[in-house]
């Protein structure tokens, strides 16, 4: 399709053209319709075709391939057998070709040259046609091939976080079945939902806001019950939420991060979470205390995939500040939406 596209716009370009140079010098009364069927159709229709022999045959055939010296001599050979064809169709039309003002007619010498100089114009065009042509195509490759390496490695870091997340909410629950807690019946329940959104929620580019954000929820909850209700969060969500959407699973590591290496079990530390949301702009703010004796470096894979997915999904429409202090450790992240 794309091959008959291009038939048909340089079958447009050549008929303009012809067409414009025949009605311009239509209105010259010197000429007569014979000259102008020869002059502007008949040499137009064998130049074209020298065009067409270099820009399909000889380019892909030795230039392209680097046959330099066979490209040379097949330009060469096409330029002198197209001067004595041009030669021979001007004696046949002498009249309209070869005749000068004064009666004179031009020598073979004169009108060779002047073949051999319209010859290599044809043939430059036709060259920087298939160098553009050839450019933009590989421009267009480069650009597919590179988004199809990014689209890969995005695909590779959102598998990354189905295991992290499902092998950290494992252990928690397994803590409480070790525990024989009431409350583990509960936390698969709340997993189930938890993975369920994972699952068939998140397979677009985007999800809304809103459930991203009832997602994060149904995670704090989930580590709630893992310390029996004694898990200390301060959650707040300020500004209006409505079709704002955000690049799912996103948030959750930071989220992650403060339960894992933090002090969350103290009514006097909280865990601080806020989430302000203002037409497309969204700041996120997490602060958690940290363990005196956690000697776990904090991060890991789901910070450094985080970090990577916001180079990647939104390049300069996220500023991430992380302070590691002393006692705590604090994540702002502003991003455009």
């Amino acid at each position: 399709m794309k091959k008959r596209w291009q038939i048909f716009w340089h079958t447009i370009f050549w008929i303009v053209l012809i067409t414009f140079f025949l009605v311009v010098a239509r209105n010259n009364a010197k000429f007569t319709t014979e000259d102008l069927l020869v002059i502007f159709l008949l040499y137009p229709v064998i130049n074209i075709s020298l065009f067409y022999l270099n820009y399909l045959l000889f380019i892909p055939l030795f230039f392209d391939k680097k046959r330099y010296g066979f490209y040379a001599i097949s330009v060469v050979i096409s330029i002198i057998i197209y001067g004595f064809v041009k030669y021979g169709v001007a004696l046949i039309f002498k009249s309209i070709v070869l005749m000068r003002m004064k009666g004179e007619v031009v020598s073979f010498g004169s009108y060779f040259l002047s073949s051999v100089f319209t010859s290599l114009i044809f043939l430059f065009l036709s060259a920087v046609l298939k160098f553009m042509v050839d450019w933009f195509l590989n421009e267009r490759i480069q650009r597919d091939l590179e988004n199809q390496r990014l689209t890969a490695e995005l695909a590779f870091l959102k598998s990354q976080i189905n295991p992290h997340f499902l092998f950290n909410s494992l252990n928690s629950i397994y803590s409480l079945a070790y525990q024989r807690s009431e409350t583990t019946p509960e936390a698969i329940l709340k997993l189930s939902e938890i993975m369920r959104y994972m699952l068939y929620e998140c397979n677009d580019n985007k999800v809304d806001l809103g459930k991203e954000l009832q997602y994060l929820q149904n995670y704090i909850d989930l580590q709630k019950i893992r310390f029996g209700n004694k898990a200390f969060i301060d959650f707040k969500v300020e500004g209006k939420v409505e079709c704002q959407q955000i690049v799912p699973l996103l948030l959750i590591a930071f989220i992650e991060n403060a339960f894992k290496h933090g002090v969350a079990n103290n009514a006097l530390t909280p865990i601080r979470l806020l989430i302000d949301v203002e037409d497309a702009h969204l700041h996120f703010y997490i602060q958690n205390r940290k363990h005196r004796n956690n000697r776990d470096e904090v991060g890991g894979i789901g910070l450094n995939n985080v970090k990577r997915r916001l180079d990647l999904l939104y390049p300069g429409k996220y500023n991430l500040d992380i302070r590691d202090e002393a006692d705590t450790y604090t994540v702002e992240l502003s991003l455009v939406l």
